[in-house]
This record gives C-alpha cells, sequence and structure tokens, in this order.
C-alpha cells in the first residue's frame, strides 16, 4: 500500500504546477494565526505532516522558527519546496515517509496536519497514525489538524476521503486530546471551485 500511494503522489507533483493543485494556499492564514497565539518559542520543533509544497514553511521561516520538520510520502513534493527555499532549505529537516510508518527520532511541540488524515479511510491507517502522533509529540504538545468538513468533498486527488465534524474529529484522537479552538475555512481552488474543511487545535493531556 505504501509503495501504490507514493507512486500516486509523486505522479501528482511530477505532472501538475505546485499552485495548481486543488489545496493549494499562498498563506496558511488560519494555522499562522493559531502557532502566533500559541507563543511557542523559535527553538520549539514543528512538524509538517503532509507538508507537500505547501509554503507554511516559507512563513515559519519568516516567523524565526528554526526548529521545522517537513514530512511527506512523495520526494517530489518536497523537492519543490527545497527548490523554491533556496538557500534557507538547509535549515529545515526533509523526512520522506508515510505518516502511518513513520518513526520519528525527536519530539515535537507541534504537530501540524492538513488534508491528510482525512485521506485514510481505513480503520488501521488511523490508529497506526494515532500512535505515530504520540510517539513523535511532546507531553502537553498541539496539534493542528485540517481535514474535509461533512458537506466537503467526498473525494481529492482521484482519491476517497473521510469527512469530518469536530465531534468525530475528537473521537478519532480520543478524549486525552483538549479542543482549543475550531473553525471552518471555505477554501477557494486554483480553479474556482470551493472546499469546506474543518479546522481544529488540540492539547495533548500527557502532562
Amino acid at each position: 500500500m505504501g509503495d501504490t500511494r507514493t507512486m500516486h503522489w509523486d505522479q501528482v507533483y511530477n505532472t501538475r504546477a505546485a499552485d495548481d493543485v486543488s489545496w493549494y494556499q499562498q498563506r496558511p492564514q488560519i494555522v499562522l494565526d493559531w502557532i502566533s497565539q500559541l507563543q511557542l518559542g523559535p527553538d520549539e520543533a514543528i512538524l509538517d505532516v503532509g507538508a507537500g509544497a505547501s509554503t507554511l514553511v516559507d512563513h515559519l521561516l519568516a516567523m524565526g522558527y528554526g526548529q521545522l520538520s517537513l514530512l511527506d510520502i512523495s520526494a517530489a513534493a518536497l523537492e519543490i519546496s527545497r527548490q523554491r527555499l533556496g538557500a534557507q532549505a538547509a535549515q529545515v529537516e526533509w523526512l520522506v515517509s508515510d505518516v502511518t510508518h513513520f518513526r520519528p527520532k525527536r519530539h515535537y511541540t507541534l504537530w501540524h496536519d492538513r488534508a491528510v488524515f482525512h485521506f485514510l479511510t481505513e480503520a488501521a491507517d488511523r490508529q497506526h497514525y494515532r500512535t505515530v502522533l504520540k510517539q513523535a509529540l511532546r507531553p502537553s504538545g498541539y496539534v493542528i489538524m485540517a481535514t474535509f468538513a461533512i458537506d466537503g468533498p467526498q473525494q481529492c486527488s482521484q482519491l476517497p476521503v473521510r469527512r469530518y465534524d469536530i465531534e468525530t474529529l475528537q473521537h478519532e484522537l480520543g478524549q486525552e486530546f483538549t479542543l482549543m479552538a475550531t473553525t471552518d475555512e471555505l477554501h477557494c481552488t486554483p480553479s474556482g471551485k470551493e472546499q469546506h474543511f474543518l479546522y481544529g487545535l488540540f492539547q495533548w493531556n500527557n502532562f
């Protein structure tokens, strides 16, 4: 399954421009606002799961964060970001892995995932994801997760997805994660279509 996923996402990023995929955001404002509100120190470790060619890393570097790790199943996707960042790429840790098989070698204060979790339609994959999350996150660490909302698309990039409201997303993460904030976003794709996203900010109660 992992090889199939890798091939799929490598093909996506090898055949489409980074600013042409449906999930592209020029500026991920909701996430940047939440990170600012958390007042994380510049040396706090942040992991962007399914980072792809997202510009989140550009903005976080500009904000002074110096412990950034980008994880994606597609090396082709990460290479787009690496080339875009130029010399700044040396300040970032680049991790190529399926998140469900990721073996973290450090602990992170913040785990960010926009539009990965909703691709995990199998219960076993979601369980593996939760296991990796708890291995990677430091005690009292934070999770920012964005998925398609209940009335969002039923598939993305020709793959089926699971849609969530905040109650079902909370259930998937477990009660040991405390909901701190939630919001909705009507994302406009580069082609002009609207997609309804759900965002949740959680804190792990493993004090």
